[in-house]
């Protein structure tokens, strides 16, 4: 009986072992996430970095943000939120033409997208653009979000 207890705790212990290391890059790591979870988290460092003053730290984060996203694109194309973070780190490098293609596909396919209305805001204004920032302000306007306040902030503040 005590040997077949035995026995069954290795086993478990072998299948929980095999289980994290098939799920793991190698670096204790979980890498089951999708592209997009991936370029999204790094996006998210990347603001963080931003917000620090460390500029170029933030610029490689999103370039390599940018590669997961495109590969989350390809794999599930059109969908907004993956469009949303392709335009926002196209805008964060300087890329204003890709991260305003981006922007306006995703809005065609959800104009009302809260994050892409107030990214696209900021692309305006930074492109001088005050009037298209003004029109994605409106339609934040009813939203009662953070994406509104902020533009409307930005807005305010040129």
């Amino acid at each position: 009986m005590k040997k077949n207890i035995f026995l069954i705790i290795i086993f478990i212990l072998t299948l929980i072992s095999f289980s994290y290391g098939a799920s793991s890059g190698g670096d204790g790591k979980v890498s089951s996430s999708s592209n997009y979870d991936k370029g999204a988290y790094i996006i998210k460092k990347a603001k963080k970095l931003e917000k620090k003053g460390k500029i170029e730290k933030a610029k490689k984060r999103y370039k390599k943000a940018l590669n997961y996203l495109i590969k989350s694109n390809e794999n599930n194309p059109n969908q907004p939120d993956t469009l949303n973070y392709l335009g926002f780190a196209h805008r964060k490098l300087g890329n204003f033409e890709e991260a305003e293609r981006y922007y306006l596909q995703g809005l065609s396919i959800e104009p009302k997208h809260y994050g892409i209305n107030e990214y696209l805001g900021e692309l305006y204004i930074q492109t001088n653009r005050i009037n298209l920032a003004k029109e994605r302000l409106d339609v934040l306007k009813n939203c009662k979000c953070e994406e509104y306040e902020e533009l409307k902030e930005l807005i305010e503040n040129i």
